[in-house]
Protein backbone atom coordinates (compact mmCIF):
# COMPACT_ATOMS: atom_id res chain seq x y z
CA UNK A 1 0.00 0.00 0.00
CA UNK A 2 1.17 3.53 -0.70
CA UNK A 3 1.55 6.27 1.90
CA UNK A 4 -1.77 7.93 1.15
CA UNK A 5 -3.64 4.66 1.60
CA UNK A 6 -1.91 3.89 4.89
CA UNK A 7 -2.49 7.39 6.31
CA UNK A 8 -6.23 7.42 5.70
CA UNK A 9 -8.17 6.68 8.90
CA UNK A 10 -7.45 9.06 11.77
CA UNK A 11 -7.35 8.28 15.47
CA UNK A 12 -10.38 9.90 17.13
CA UNK A 13 -10.20 11.34 20.64
CA UNK A 14 -12.78 10.05 23.08
CA UNK A 15 -15.29 12.56 24.44
CA UNK A 16 -15.82 11.82 28.13
CA UNK A 17 -18.85 14.14 28.18
CA UNK A 18 -20.74 12.01 25.64
CA UNK A 19 -21.33 9.09 28.03
CA UNK A 20 -21.94 8.71 31.76
CA UNK A 21 -19.55 6.23 33.39
CA UNK A 22 -21.05 6.56 36.87
CA UNK A 23 -23.18 3.38 36.66
CA UNK A 24 -20.31 1.14 35.58
CA UNK A 25 -17.91 2.66 38.12
CA UNK A 26 -20.52 2.03 40.82
CA UNK A 27 -21.02 -1.55 39.60
CA UNK A 28 -17.27 -2.15 39.63
CA UNK A 29 -17.31 -1.46 43.38
CA UNK A 30 -19.17 -4.73 43.93
CA UNK A 31 -16.74 -6.73 41.83
CA UNK A 32 -13.13 -7.77 42.41
CA UNK A 33 -9.63 -7.44 40.98
CA UNK A 34 -8.99 -4.35 38.84
CA UNK A 35 -12.71 -3.48 38.59
CA UNK A 36 -12.83 -2.80 42.34
CA UNK A 37 -9.46 -1.06 42.21
CA UNK A 38 -10.76 1.26 39.48
CA UNK A 39 -13.86 2.01 41.57
CA UNK A 40 -11.66 2.84 44.57
CA UNK A 41 -9.37 5.04 42.46
CA UNK A 42 -12.38 6.93 41.12
CA UNK A 43 -13.64 7.47 44.65
CA UNK A 44 -10.25 8.90 45.68
CA UNK A 45 -10.13 11.16 42.62
CA UNK A 46 -13.58 12.53 43.47
CA UNK A 47 -12.39 13.10 47.05
CA UNK A 48 -9.53 15.20 45.64
CA UNK A 49 -12.01 17.26 43.65
CA UNK A 50 -14.23 17.86 46.68
CA UNK A 51 -11.27 18.86 48.86
CA UNK A 52 -10.83 22.57 48.09
CA UNK A 53 -7.47 22.58 49.85
CA UNK A 54 -6.12 19.92 47.48
CA UNK A 55 -3.99 20.75 44.43
CA UNK A 56 -4.19 17.94 41.86
CA UNK A 57 -1.04 16.97 39.98
CA UNK A 58 -1.57 14.93 36.83
CA UNK A 59 1.40 12.88 35.60
CA UNK A 60 1.38 11.33 32.14
CA UNK A 61 3.70 8.81 30.49
CA UNK A 62 3.21 6.58 27.48
CA UNK A 63 1.71 7.20 24.05
CA UNK A 64 -1.60 8.41 25.40
CA UNK A 65 -2.57 11.29 23.10
CA UNK A 66 -1.68 9.45 19.91
CA UNK A 67 -4.03 6.71 21.15
CA UNK A 68 -7.05 9.00 21.58
CA UNK A 69 -6.81 10.35 25.15
CA UNK A 70 -5.90 13.95 24.30
CA UNK A 71 -9.51 15.13 24.55
CA UNK A 72 -9.97 13.53 27.97
CA UNK A 73 -6.91 15.32 29.38
CA UNK A 74 -7.89 18.61 27.72
CA UNK A 75 -11.30 18.29 29.40
CA UNK A 76 -9.67 17.64 32.76
CA UNK A 77 -7.98 21.02 32.40
CA UNK A 78 -11.02 22.72 30.84
CA UNK A 79 -13.30 21.55 33.68
CA UNK A 80 -10.88 22.27 36.53
CA UNK A 81 -9.96 18.69 37.47
CA UNK A 82 -6.21 19.29 37.47
CA UNK A 83 -3.89 22.07 38.65
CA UNK A 84 -0.46 20.94 37.39
CA UNK A 85 0.59 18.62 34.56
CA UNK A 86 3.87 16.68 34.42
CA UNK A 87 4.41 14.70 31.24
CA UNK A 88 6.87 13.23 28.81
CA UNK A 89 8.11 15.34 25.92
CA UNK A 90 6.60 12.95 23.40
CA UNK A 91 3.11 13.56 24.78
CA UNK A 92 3.33 17.34 24.92
CA UNK A 93 5.34 17.99 21.75
CA UNK A 94 5.20 15.01 19.38
CA UNK A 95 1.53 14.31 20.04
CA UNK A 96 -0.37 17.31 21.44
CA UNK A 97 1.52 20.23 19.89
CA UNK A 98 1.91 18.17 16.71
CA UNK A 99 -1.87 17.77 16.37
CA UNK A 100 -2.47 21.41 17.31
CA UNK A 101 -0.44 22.34 14.21
CA UNK A 102 -3.09 20.55 12.14
CA UNK A 103 -1.48 17.11 11.83
CA UNK A 104 -3.03 13.81 12.90
CA UNK A 105 -2.27 10.29 14.07
CA UNK A 106 -3.62 7.42 12.01
CA UNK A 107 -5.06 3.95 12.56
CA UNK A 108 -2.28 1.50 11.79
CA UNK A 109 -1.43 -2.17 12.03
CA UNK A 110 0.77 -3.67 14.74
CA UNK A 111 1.82 -6.40 12.28
CA UNK A 112 2.83 -4.01 9.50
CA UNK A 113 6.08 -4.35 7.55
CA UNK A 114 8.20 -1.79 9.39
CA UNK A 115 10.85 -1.66 6.69
CA UNK A 116 8.14 -0.64 4.22
CA UNK A 117 6.88 1.99 6.68
CA UNK A 118 10.40 3.34 7.07
CA UNK A 119 10.77 3.70 3.31
CA UNK A 120 7.51 5.67 3.23
CA UNK A 121 8.54 7.95 6.15
CA UNK A 122 5.79 6.53 8.37
CA UNK A 123 6.55 6.04 12.08
CA UNK A 124 4.65 3.38 14.04
CA UNK A 125 3.53 3.35 17.68
CA UNK A 126 2.09 -0.16 18.05
CA UNK A 127 -1.09 0.12 15.92
CA UNK A 128 -0.84 3.86 15.24
CA UNK A 129 0.94 5.68 12.39
CA UNK A 130 2.55 9.13 12.22
CA UNK A 131 3.70 10.94 9.11
CA UNK A 132 7.45 11.44 9.67
CA UNK A 133 7.52 14.42 7.28
CA UNK A 134 4.87 16.19 9.36
CA UNK A 135 6.73 15.35 12.56
CA UNK A 136 9.80 17.04 11.06
CA UNK A 137 7.70 20.18 10.54
CA UNK A 138 6.89 20.02 14.24
CA UNK A 139 10.64 19.94 14.98
CA UNK A 140 11.20 22.98 12.79
CA UNK A 141 8.34 24.89 14.43
CA UNK A 142 9.94 24.37 17.83
CA UNK A 143 13.21 25.69 16.37
CA UNK A 144 11.46 28.78 15.01
CA UNK A 145 9.86 29.47 18.40
CA UNK A 146 13.27 29.22 20.05
CA UNK A 147 14.77 31.52 17.38
CA UNK A 148 12.31 34.24 18.41
CA UNK A 149 13.11 34.14 22.14
CA UNK A 150 15.79 35.94 24.18
CA UNK A 151 18.89 33.78 24.48
CA UNK A 152 18.89 32.33 27.99
CA UNK A 153 17.90 29.21 29.89
CA UNK A 154 14.21 28.39 30.35
CA UNK A 155 12.34 25.90 32.46
CA UNK A 156 10.29 23.50 30.36
CA UNK A 157 7.21 25.22 31.81
CA UNK A 158 8.37 28.57 30.41
CA UNK A 159 9.14 27.19 26.98
CA UNK A 160 5.86 25.27 26.76
CA UNK A 161 4.11 28.52 27.64
CA UNK A 162 5.80 30.09 24.60
CA UNK A 163 4.63 27.15 22.47
CA UNK A 164 1.10 27.74 23.75
CA UNK A 165 1.32 31.46 22.92
CA UNK A 166 2.32 30.45 19.39
CA UNK A 167 -0.77 28.22 19.15
CA UNK A 168 -3.01 30.96 20.56
CA UNK A 169 -1.80 33.27 17.81
CA UNK A 170 -1.78 30.86 14.86
CA UNK A 171 -4.08 27.93 15.81
CA UNK A 172 -6.59 29.28 18.36
CA UNK A 173 -9.25 26.66 17.50
CA UNK A 174 -7.01 23.67 18.20
CA UNK A 175 -8.23 21.12 20.75
CA UNK A 176 -4.97 21.04 22.66
CA UNK A 177 -3.77 20.23 26.16
CA UNK A 178 -1.00 22.82 25.77
CA UNK A 179 -3.50 25.49 24.70
CA UNK A 180 -6.07 24.69 27.42
CA UNK A 181 -3.34 24.79 30.06
CA UNK A 182 -2.23 28.21 28.80
CA UNK A 183 -5.78 29.56 28.95
CA UNK A 184 -6.40 28.30 32.49
CA UNK A 185 -2.98 29.02 34.05
CA UNK A 186 -2.21 25.32 34.54
CA UNK A 187 1.58 24.86 34.33
CA UNK A 188 2.99 21.96 32.32
CA UNK A 189 6.37 20.50 33.20
CA UNK A 190 8.37 18.14 30.99
CA UNK A 191 11.45 17.13 33.00
CA UNK A 192 13.05 15.27 30.07
CA UNK A 193 12.14 17.94 27.53
CA UNK A 194 14.85 17.14 24.98
CA UNK A 195 13.63 13.55 24.70
CA UNK A 196 11.07 14.57 22.08
CA UNK A 197 10.63 16.52 18.86
CA UNK A 198 11.48 19.58 20.90
CA UNK A 199 14.94 18.15 21.37
CA UNK A 200 15.51 17.92 17.62
CA UNK A 201 14.23 21.46 17.17
CA UNK A 202 16.45 22.83 19.90
CA UNK A 203 19.49 20.96 18.57
CA UNK A 204 18.92 22.71 15.22
CA UNK A 205 18.38 26.05 16.97
CA UNK A 206 21.62 25.73 18.95
CA UNK A 207 23.58 24.59 15.89
CA UNK A 208 22.44 27.65 13.97
CA UNK A 209 23.03 30.06 16.88
CA UNK A 210 26.40 29.05 18.38
CA UNK A 211 27.02 32.48 19.92
CA UNK A 212 23.87 32.42 22.01
CA UNK A 213 20.90 30.10 22.22
CA UNK A 214 17.89 28.91 24.20
CA UNK A 215 18.50 26.05 26.63
CA UNK A 216 16.21 24.08 28.96
CA UNK A 217 17.04 24.02 32.67
CA UNK A 218 15.65 20.83 34.23
CA UNK A 219 16.81 21.87 37.73
CA UNK A 220 14.70 24.98 37.40
CA UNK A 221 11.77 22.70 36.55
CA UNK A 222 12.34 20.86 39.81
CA UNK A 223 12.61 24.11 41.79
CA UNK A 224 9.44 25.57 40.26
CA UNK A 225 7.40 22.45 40.94
CA UNK A 226 8.74 22.42 44.49
CA UNK A 227 7.58 26.03 44.88
CA UNK A 228 4.11 24.93 43.81
CA UNK A 229 4.18 22.14 46.39
CA UNK A 230 5.21 24.63 49.09
CA UNK A 231 2.44 27.04 48.04
CA UNK A 232 -0.23 24.32 48.18
CA UNK A 233 -2.05 23.16 51.29
CA UNK A 234 -2.62 19.54 50.29
CA UNK A 235 -1.71 17.67 47.11
CA UNK A 236 -3.10 14.70 45.27
CA UNK A 237 -1.53 12.69 42.46
CA UNK A 238 -3.37 11.28 39.45
CA UNK A 239 -0.68 9.24 37.71
CA UNK A 240 -1.07 7.60 34.32
CA UNK A 241 1.92 5.40 33.57
CA UNK A 242 5.13 5.92 35.48
CA UNK A 243 8.65 6.93 34.52
CA UNK A 244 10.17 10.36 35.03
CA UNK A 245 6.86 12.26 35.50
CA UNK A 246 5.87 9.95 38.36
CA UNK A 247 9.19 10.28 40.17
CA UNK A 248 9.36 14.03 39.54
CA UNK A 249 5.96 14.52 41.19
CA UNK A 250 6.81 12.36 44.17
CA UNK A 251 10.25 13.86 44.74
CA UNK A 252 8.99 17.40 45.34
CA UNK A 253 7.94 16.35 48.84
CA UNK A 254 11.56 15.59 49.68
CA UNK A 255 12.78 18.71 47.85
CA UNK A 256 10.47 20.92 49.91
CA UNK A 257 11.85 19.27 53.04
CA UNK A 258 15.42 19.94 51.87
CA UNK A 259 14.49 23.61 51.45
CA UNK A 260 13.45 23.75 55.08
CA UNK A 261 9.68 23.64 54.63
CA UNK A 262 7.53 21.41 56.80
CA UNK A 263 7.15 18.14 54.96
CA UNK A 264 3.58 17.63 53.73
CA UNK A 265 3.45 14.32 51.90
CA UNK A 266 0.93 13.81 49.08
CA UNK A 267 -2.40 13.18 50.80
CA UNK A 268 -4.06 11.40 47.88
CA UNK A 269 -2.62 9.25 45.10
CA UNK A 270 -3.90 6.98 42.36
CA UNK A 271 -1.88 5.34 39.61
CA UNK A 272 -2.94 3.55 36.44
CA UNK A 273 -0.18 1.34 35.09
CA UNK A 274 0.51 -2.01 33.43
CA UNK A 275 4.06 -2.15 34.85
CA UNK A 276 4.99 -4.86 37.33
CA UNK A 277 6.54 -4.06 40.70
CA UNK A 278 8.61 -7.24 40.98
CA UNK A 279 11.64 -6.02 39.01
CA UNK A 280 12.18 -2.93 41.16
CA UNK A 281 11.35 -0.55 38.32
CA UNK A 282 9.84 2.82 39.09
CA UNK A 283 6.78 2.61 36.83
CA UNK A 284 5.35 -0.39 38.68
CA UNK A 285 6.48 0.53 42.20
CA UNK A 286 3.47 0.77 44.48
CA UNK A 287 2.22 3.84 46.25
CA UNK A 288 2.71 1.99 49.54
CA UNK A 289 6.41 1.75 48.65
CA UNK A 290 6.45 5.52 48.08
CA UNK A 291 5.18 5.92 51.64
CA UNK A 292 8.45 4.44 52.93
CA UNK A 293 10.25 7.33 51.23
CA UNK A 294 7.97 9.86 52.91
CA UNK A 295 6.35 10.88 49.61
CA UNK A 296 2.78 9.49 49.62
CA UNK A 297 0.35 8.90 52.46
CA UNK A 298 -1.43 5.55 52.63
CA UNK A 299 -4.80 6.88 53.77
CA UNK A 300 -6.14 7.49 50.26
CA UNK A 301 -4.04 5.63 47.70
CA UNK A 302 -4.90 3.09 45.01
CA UNK A 303 -2.97 1.27 42.32
CA UNK A 304 -4.91 0.20 39.22
CA UNK A 305 -3.18 -2.31 36.98
CA UNK A 306 -4.94 -1.49 33.74
CA UNK A 307 -4.19 -0.07 30.30
CA UNK A 308 -4.76 3.68 30.21
CA UNK A 309 -7.05 3.88 27.16
CA UNK A 310 -9.51 1.61 29.00
CA UNK A 311 -9.34 3.10 32.49
CA UNK A 312 -8.80 6.85 32.06
CA UNK A 313 -12.00 7.61 30.08
CA UNK A 314 -14.12 5.82 32.70
CA UNK A 315 -12.53 7.67 35.61
CA UNK A 316 -12.69 11.08 33.97
CA UNK A 317 -16.26 10.60 32.71
CA UNK A 318 -17.35 9.49 36.17
CA UNK A 319 -15.75 12.59 37.73
CA UNK A 320 -17.18 14.90 35.06
CA UNK A 321 -20.75 13.70 35.57
CA UNK A 322 -20.52 13.73 39.38
CA UNK A 323 -19.68 17.41 39.04
CA UNK A 324 -17.44 17.99 42.05
CA UNK A 325 -15.20 20.09 39.80
CA UNK A 326 -17.91 22.76 39.53
CA UNK A 327 -17.22 24.21 42.96
CA UNK A 328 -13.43 23.98 42.91
CA UNK A 329 -11.48 27.24 43.00
CA UNK A 330 -8.90 27.37 40.22
CA UNK A 331 -5.39 27.43 41.64
CA UNK A 332 -3.81 29.29 38.70
CA UNK A 333 -0.28 28.20 39.58
CA UNK A 334 1.13 29.61 36.34
CA UNK A 335 0.71 33.00 37.99
CA UNK A 336 3.29 32.11 40.63
CA UNK A 337 5.99 32.72 38.07
CA UNK A 338 6.69 36.06 36.34
CA UNK A 339 6.45 36.11 32.55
Amino acid sequence: MDKKSLLRDTIEHIDIRSFDARPIIEAYGGMAFQARNLHNASDIFNRMLRDESCSIILTLAGSLFSAGLKGAVADMIRYNMVDVVIATGALIVDQDFFEALGFRHYVGDAEADDRHLRDLHIDRIYDTYINEDELRECDLTVARIADGLPRRSYSSREFINEMAAYLEKHYPDANSVVLESYRHDVPIFVPAFSDSSAGFGLVLHQKQNPEGYVAIDSVRDFRELTEIKIASQQTGLFMVGGGVPKNFAQDVVVAADVLGTERRIHKYAVQITVADERDGGLSGSTLKEACSWGKVDTGFEQMVWAEATLAVPLMVSDAYHRGSWKGRPRKGYQKLFPC
